[in-house]
């Protein structure tokens, strides 16, 4: 169940619900921002399903999603979300590096990325700018989505984060890293049979004709993307 984890005292307080599977990286989360005077955590969820619960219990300002939840994928969970808690602020959290999500965030609906392994600042400062109506992103991830929406000339038509699913761009990184169809469909839950037509969608799309040239282009993809992720 949703753990209540303090009350709320000032009205000027906004009430954060942290998202996360690891009791302790809640529990770090909590102690950081219950330190600043604008913030108040009223909750705690370890999965997409508590979440929900929460938010629908406790009206918070603001949640954070961690992007691998065990029932649901975090970027599933920021859609439902959306879908009946329309405008509700979300910012995702992920020890992936944010090129491979900020973007299919910011699509399902979120307002902004923070990697864990980023300093203890950096979380007070993003939920801040969400909270003021802006996209809370790197100086870095900003720059290179403006610069896909521009659409520059070496890249016609943008790279696979414009032209895939979710879940086809999660089958290309998993690719990448060097994972077999059988480790990809245990990893997310699905048949071998349906990786195989995820990847038959993605080399279609990507204009890609063999499947050796379909692994080049997911390993230099990854590689560009800053390696795999934690």
């Amino acid at each position: 169940m949703p753990r209540k984890t303090k009350s709320i005292g000032a009205t000027q307080q906004k009430r954060i619900l942290l998202v996360d599977d690891h009791p302790l990286m809640r529990r770090g989360q909590a102690d950081l921002l219950n330190r600043e005077p604008d913030f108040a955590v009223c909750g705690e969820a370890g999965t997409a399903r508590e979440a929900m619960e929460a938010i629908a219990k406790l009206k918070p300002d603001l949640v954070t999603v961690d992007m691998g939840l065990p029932d649901k994928d975090g970027l599933e969970l920021i859609k439902d979300i959306q879908a009946l808690h329309p405008g509700l602020p979300v910012l995702a959290m992920s020890m992936q590096d944010e090129s491979l999500f900020a973007a299919r965030v910011l699509r399902a609906g979120g307002r902004g990325y923070v990697m864990k392994q980023e300093g203890p600042e950096r979380l007070p400062e993003a939920i801040r700018a969400v909270l003021n109506g802006q996209v809370a992103l790197s100086p870095r991830m900003s720059v290179r989505i403006l610069e896909s929406m521009v659409g520059p000339g070496n890249t016609p038509g943008g790279g696979p984060e414009n032209k895939l699913t979710d879940r086809e761009l999660e089958v290309l990184r998993l690719f990448g890293e060097g994972w077999s169809t059988d480790e990809i469909a245990g990893r997310l839950h699905l048949s071998p049979k349906t990786v195989d037509v995820h990847r038959g969608h993605i080399k279609e799309k990507l204009g890609l004709k063999t499947t050796p040239e379909f692994l080049r282009f997911a390993i230099r993809w990854v590689a560009a993307q800053g390696g795999p992720g934690a």
